[in-house]
Order: structure tokens, then sequence, then C-alpha cells
């Protein structure tokens, strides 16, 4: 990452706690690593991110419906995932630090620091053997390519390292009353959403009376005990998922895969984010559920990440369920195959998952949004406001109602425009300090619009609406303004 790139990430960060998005877990006892809690403006936000994914994935999808899972599952539904035996990350060890990294980590840190030396050819040649070492679980030659390579704890300054080898992600905790053997009441927390989805396969088909294809929709918490949790609210060990589950017939899941691969991408770039900063990462070391797999990955200010993946998981799931639960997981289809002139008749669906990390997509729209933004006075003078650009439909609060004074009637008419608005979306009232002030703290937290209600009002019946991205201001009337703050939103 580069100096004005780690300046800039540091900038969004500080801002996220100076305006209420996001706060350490724990502040008061000196924080808990790597856990974050959202404020009143991130809630809002976070809220409003879920809400418009909720909508595009069942409201304006016929053959989508949603769930909401427990998080608390019985455990040999992590056997039978694969998550027991295959939920690991390769670690490594500094022996004179004790201090532990993800092998992935560690060689991508030494990667950004040739690109930022002018390296890019020898990084990319580094990042290509890794990612080819990891898909044959070379470990040995991993450790080897870290030494070659001459790669130092941050801490000790030393490549005194340990062999590399796994480590599962899962947490674990008891459930019920202790027993003897504490393998009896053994529960996980749940790394992923997806398996309450699958082993609801049936009972949703059924009660919704859906027609493969079709999807189930979740969004929910998971957990996982990562090795090393880092950039912020990007990599926590409690966090947020939005997936969806699309059953199909088999042999169209690769037709279904490339259709949600771009439905999924059209659906970021509706929020008016710019297609320049996404691009498609096919993965070289495929899951052991997946057939197909890729990334969508943004440009964050600390490189190209993935936000949401995109999985064609074949039928390895329900079929697994069906092995260790000894109950049939399939579905009847009346359809008639040309081919044989007859119903497809039972089979276990093949699944393609979307999965979006709803935290990651929060840093996403944070770090489109946030800009610096240097302003020339009449005078010549220079001054800086911090804006957040985030979409209208997203924004926390979507209108500030600004009276100009607490004098005169002028409060009384704003409340009469608050109560008009805020059942249709949420606003903000303020009628401290002066006018210039509270629109910079507005543009602070991305309100993408701003009313005044001024002496004129009084007479005309009109306001001044202003625009947070242009900061052009117009008189309306104050009657029409709530259809036109509904024209912008929805």
């Amino acid at each position: 990452m580069s100096i004005q790139s780690e300046n800039t990430f540091q900038a969004i960060i500080s801002h996220a706690k100076e305006y209420g998005f996001v706060f350490p877990s724990s502040e008061i006892y000196d924080g808990l690593s790597a856990v974050y809690d959202y404020g009143p403006y991130g809630s809002e936000l976070k809220k409003n991110i879920r809400d418009y994914w909720w909508k595009s994935m069942t409201q304006m999808h016929e053959n989508i419906v949603g769930i909401d899972a427990a998080i608390f599952m019985h455990p040999t539904i992590w056997k039978a995932s694969g998550h027991v035996d295959n939920f690991s990350d390769p670690m490594i060890d500094n022996k004179d630090s004790n201090k532990r990294y993800r092998v992935d980590h560690l060689i991508e840190a030494k990667a950004d620091q040739l690109t930022a030396a002018g390296k890019s050819e020898e990084a990319a040649t580094l990042i290509a053997t890794m990612e080819a070492l990891l898909a044959a679980e070379d470990f040995g030659g991993l450790k080897k390519l870290i030494e070659d390579h001459k790669i130092v704890c941050s801490v000790s300054g030393t490549g005194n390292w340990t062999d590399v080898r796994q480590f599962n992600l899962m947490f674990s905790t008891e459930f019920g009353a202790v027993s003897d053997n504490e393998e009896d009441n053994k529960v996980y927390l749940r790394p992923e959403t997806a398996q309450g989805i699958f082993v609801n396969f049936l009972n949703v088909q059924k009660t919704a009376r859906m027609k493969i294809p079709f999807g189930i929709a979740q969004t929910g918490k998971a957990f996982r005990n990562e090795i090393v949790a880092r950039q912020f609210i990007f990599r926590m060990r409690e966090f947020e998922q939005m997936e969806m589950q699309f059953f199909v017939r088999p042999g169209t899941e690769g037709t279904w895969y490339q259709y949600w691969k771009e439905e999924r991408l059209k659906w970021h770039l509706s929020l008016g984010l710019p297609a320049t900063k996404y691009r498609y990462h096919d993965h070289v070391k495929l899951a052991h559920y997946a057939k197909e797999a890729c990334d969508i990955e943004y440009e964050f200010p600390f490189g190209f990440k993935e936000v949401e993946g995109i999985h064609s998981r074949s039928d390895f799931d329900l079929t697994q369920h069906q092995q260790y639960s000894k109950k049939k997981q399939q579905y009847f289809d009346n359809d008639i195959d040309e081919s044989t002139g007859k119903p497809y008749g039972n089979y276990v669906p093949y699944v393609v998952e979307t999965s979006i990390g709803l935290d990651r997509m929060f840093l996403l729209l944070l770090s489109n949004a946030y800009e610096e933004e240097v302003l020339t006075k009449e005078d010549g003078t220079t001054d800086t406001r911090v804006v957040l650009h985030l979409p209208a439909k997203l924004a926390p609060v979507k209108l500030a109602v600004l009276p100009l004074t607490k004098k005169d009637g002028l409060p009384e008419l704003a409340q009469q425009l608050m109560r008009e608005c805020k059942p249709y979306f949420h606003c903000f009232y303020e009628e401290k300090d002066a006018i210039g002030k509270r629109y910079r703290r507005q543009d602070a937290i991305g309100t993408p619009f701003c009313v005044t209600i001024d002496h004129q009002t009084k007479e005309d019946g009109t306001v001044t609406i202003r625009y947070r991205d242009s900061m052009l201001q117009e008189r309306v009337a104050m009657s029409a303004l709530k259809d036109l703050v509904m024209k912008e939103i929805f």
C-alpha cells in the first residue's frame, strides 16, 4: 500500500469513529481485537445496505424467498459440510516473537512491498507461485517460498519460522448441561450462513411452493477465528453475510453461474459505483465443494480485495446432508426432458451461490464515498470540506431540516416539515450553530439533501434545498419537498 493510500485509509477509519459510523468494541476496556460496533449512522447505513440487497434478491425476484436460520446448529451439520475437516487456513509462527501469521497474508504483504518498490512483475510472480502452492497444499513449498524471499516477522525482524500447518477457523462452545464427555455437547458458532439454507431446502421448497430453479436468501451473523484479522472491518471475527443459494437442475449450473456472476456485478454498479474499481478474479484453488468460483473484487485503498463470491457448489451440500442425516434431499421435477420425452423425475439439485460480506460492502461504500474536497473561497483562500458521497438511497440520513434561526416561528415550520417527511425516510433536525457549520456536519455523514427554513418560507411557502455533491442551492415549494426526495431515493 502506498503512503498516500495508507493515509487515506487511516483518514476513513478516523472519520468512521468521529462521526458515529464504527467504534472499536469494548473501547473503554481497551477494545477487543478485530471486533467493532456500529454507531448511530453506521447502523443505519448497514441496515440500508441489507434492505437494498434483500429487496433486490427477494421482492424483485419471483423465484427467490428468504429465511432466518439459527446461529446454533446441530454439530453434525459441520461434519457433513466439510468444515470440521477442511475449514482451515495455513499458518506459520515466528519462533522469536511467537507471533502467528496466515501464510497468504504474509506473502501478500511482501508482494505489496515489491509493488511499492516498482517491482510489479516480481510481485505478480510471487502471488501466482503462492496460489499454485496453496492449490496443491504444498506446505513445504510455501515455507521455502517465504524463506527464499527473505520474508521476516514484523515484530522480531527475523525469518526464524516454524513449519506451515493448518488452523481450523471455527469457534466452538458447549451447549446445554455439562457432561463428562465434552464432545457430547460441543457446538459451533456458524462460520457461514449457507448451511442453514441447505438443511431447510425441503421445508422452504414445500411451504413456499417453489419450483426449480429457485433461490433461498438469508442475511445474518457468522463467526471465524481468524489467525490475523486486519484492515479495519474488512476482516473480522464476527461479521455479517448476505447469501443466496440458487437451486438448479443438474446440467444447467454453468449457465446459471454465468448469469449470477453478471447479475451480481450489475447490482454493485446500480449504486452508481465506478466500474473501473471492479474486477472478477477466478479462483485457482477451488473449495472442496466447488465446480467453478470467482470473486467480485473492489479496489480498496489497500488494493483489490474480494467483496463478493460467486460459487457453483455442485450437489455437494445437499448430498452430504442426505448422507449424514439419512433424510432424502431430492426434488421431483415434472418438467419434460426433451431428450427422453419423460419427466426429469427425482434428483438432488445443484447449487449456485452468491455470498457478499455486509461489513465489506459497508467499507467499500465508505472508501468510495470519502473525499477531502479543497474549496476556493471568493477571497482566494482555500478551505477543505470532508464529504461522503454515499448513494442517496443508502445514506443514513436522507434529509436534514434546518431552521435558519431559533425564533420567529421558523422551528415550528421546520417541525411541520419533519412530521410530513419522517414517515417516509430518515430525517434529521438541527437548529444549533451557523447554517454553514450545519451543512458541513451533514456533508460529513453523507446526507444528500439539506433544507433551510427561513423568513421567506413564512411569506411564500418556499424553502432552500442544498444538494450535497454539487453544493448548489435552489428555492422549491415546501409542499413539493417530500416528493422531490422520494424521487431520488427510490
